[in-house]
């Protein structure tokens, strides 16, 4: 392993080290962290998808504010996915370690509906989301059976952006396989991994605009 890799590693590690807590607390947190971020406004606001996956028993909505307009933060979400950008997350767990991207990547800019997102290294239509909708700089939804992510983008007076993203998901118990595994996905992970990504979207569009202003 050259020093480039081993230093990789050791940050890669520390991430998932300041992330293990969250995972650990998140079920008694749930209330809390359901609305991270979020103002009782954006909680209650109906957002694109809300009605795409009905009886979800998993519901949340948290947002973050970055120091970039809408057109800035676009890009970092239109490239999501595994084998793509990566989710800007703990990279040891959700993207098999490849670093996420630090950068726009070009190549992984164009967006059509029925695109799909991987989350694993082998996609398939039960386990990728689909680009449900999108309108540029201001929305983004992606679905899949059992659940829906959908990203709100609105562009403040100063300049900055303020980023609402919700989850819905339903635990599917006619499976109860998948189900149990949907639930430990989302009871104990999905805080600690959309808390980083979120923050991880934040540095990197801030970083980019300060470059190029």
């Amino acid at each position: 392993m050259n020093t480039g890799t081993g230093r990789l590693r050791l940050r890669q590690i520390g991430q998932l080290l300041a992330a293990t807590p969250w995972f650990v607390v998140s079920p008694l947190l749930r209330p809390w962290h359901t609305r991270w971020g979020a103002t009782d406004d954006e909680v209650a606001a109906s957002m694109c998808g809300d009605d795409l996956v009905p009886g979800c028993q998993y519901r949340t909505t948290r947002a973050i504010t970055i120091d970039a307009p809408p057109a800035r933060v676009w890009p970092w979400l239109v490239q999501v996915g595994m084998g793509r950008a990566g989710f800007y997350s703990v990279d040891l767990l959700d993207n098999l370690a490849r670093p996420s991207a630090e950068c726009v990547l070009p190549e992984h800019q164009q967006l059509t509906v029925g695109q799909w997102i991987p989350m694993s290294p082998t996609p398939t239509e039960a386990t990728a989301f689909t680009v449900h909708s999108f309108v540029p700089d201001r929305s983004l939804v992606w679905v899949k059976p059992d659940s829906t992510w959908t990203w709100q983008l609105t562009g403040n007076p100063d300049g900055s952006t303020r980023l609402v993203t919700r989850i819905r998901a339903r635990y599917e118990w006619s499976r109860p396989a998948p189900a149990a595994v949907s639930v430990l996905l989302m009871e104990f992970g999905d805080f600690a991994m959309i808390r980083t990504m979120l923050q991880g979207i934040k540095s990197r569009a801030e970083r980019l605009t300060a470059q190029t202003t």
